[in-house]
């Protein structure tokens, strides 16, 4: 049984699809607002229970499914209820931002397996949230389609046996532009991701790639890696997920199509492999491969991500709070594509937490730079 944390979105979506062609019972459902769909959800699938994090959509479905035994929680707490709901042996989550933290320790606390999806809950706190898992023996499987090839290259093998990590990158819509060239980009221009199909926060990451500076400090957590020993590389098509060098020499590369349904499916199976609706990959229709090193000057978040995972402390948090709230004011127009940068790169400036990495003090980063960005805004309109 599987509880699925922003079951709304791209990768929600998809898990809630594998789950009913799995055959796997579906124990809660949450959002963030969307009560539309949730609605839709929790009729066909009649979960235990379903939440919504805003509170005014939680009243908008409580309403809309009062005709049902279903319960419907709101807010943080509704979140980690939906985490910790009876008889869910898996947690999907794949709520945006850093909302899906407390939820995900709550699970972990659990003992149960996390597929995870929310990039933020390890950059924000991943020496917490790893030391909780081994401490709980709760398993964390990764989601990202990256991770999930590491991941899978390491399988049955001692992590003391790799040298590097080889995180591919697609190079998002923006790819080959100068930083003069993309600074006044629009929301539109930045939704082009010429591979996958995403939500829109995570497709903006993409572009500034900031997205692969988050999945930098992922890999460091999951796989217990070294800042030096992850390198990230440009492969825009988007066929090879990552490699793994070992220390013989030999390079491990997970391989496939660009459709997220397949490592969220094996992050609900593993260790086993069930069949998807995904087309093989046809490797005679490929031609090229290409690989090419990232442009840090063109894509200066990537390199910002980079200093804060050797930073660390509240670094991180700060930088991942920061630009969200950022990558939202672009989303509604309120600011241009390069002020996303500018602002992430105000609000780490100003982080109030450099070396205490308590949960209290990762969520006080966190704070003090969505406030900072925020102010920036109003100073942008």
């Amino acid at each position: 049984m599987i509880s699925i944390l922003g079951s709304t979105g791209s990768i929600g979506k998809n898990a809630v699809k594998a789950a009913e062609r799995l055959h796997i019972p579906i124990a809660a459902l949450a959002a963030r607002s969307n009560v539309k769909l949730l609605e839709e959800q929790a009729r066909r699938f009649r979960p235990r229970l379903v939440a919504v994090y805003e509170e005014r959509a939680a009243r908008d479905l409580k309403i809309a499914l009062r005709d049902t035994e279903i319960s419907v929680l709101s807010g943080e707490g509704g979140l980690i209820e939906a985490a910790t709901v009876q008889g869910a042996d898996c947690v999907l989550t794949a709520v945006s931002g850093s909302i899906g933290l407390k939820p995900t320790l709550a699970a972990i606390d659990m003992g149960r397996r996390i597929a995870l999806a929310n990039k933020e809950t390890l950059v924000c706190a991943g020496e917490i949230v790893m030391a909780r898992s081994a401490e709980k023996g709760a398993e964390i499987i990764p989601v990202d389609s990256e991770h999930s090839a590491i991941f899978q290259c390491l399988v049955g093998r001692n992590t003391r046996e790799f040298t590097k990590i080889l995180l591919t990158a697609s190079g998002g819509p923006f790819r080959g532009l100068t930083w003069a060239e993309m600074m006044d980009k629009t929301p539109k221009d930045a939704l082009r991701h010429p591979n996958w199909s995403m939500g829109a926060k995570i497709t903006i990451d993409s572009a500034s790639m900031m997205n692969k500076g988050l999945e930098f400090i992922e890999a460091m957590h999951l796989f217990g890696a070294a800042p030096e020993q992850i390198e990230i590389i440009v492969h825009p098509e988007s066929v090879v997920h990552s490699m793994v060098e070992f220390r013989d020499g030999a390079v491990l590369a997970q391989m496939g199509v660009p459709d997220m349904s397949i490592p969220i499916q094996y992050a609900m199976t593993y260790p086993e492999r069930s069949e998807t609706e995904t087309l093989p990959l046809d490797l005679f229709s490929l031609g090229t491969l290409t690989f090419e090193k990232p442009d840090y000057d063109a894509f200066p978040m990537l390199a910002l991500a980079k200093m804060c995972a050797e930073l660390g402390g509240g670094f991180p948090a700060a930088m991942s709070a920061a630009n969200e709230e950022a990558v939202g004011a672009f989303l509604r127009g309120d600011i241009f594509f390069a002020a996303i940068y500018e602002l992430t790169a105000r609000a780490v400036d100003n982080n109030i937490v450099k070396g205490n990495i308590s949960l209290e003090a990762l969520i006080e980063a966190d704070i003090a730079a969505r406030r900072c960005v925020i102010e920036g805004v109003k100073e942008c309109i």
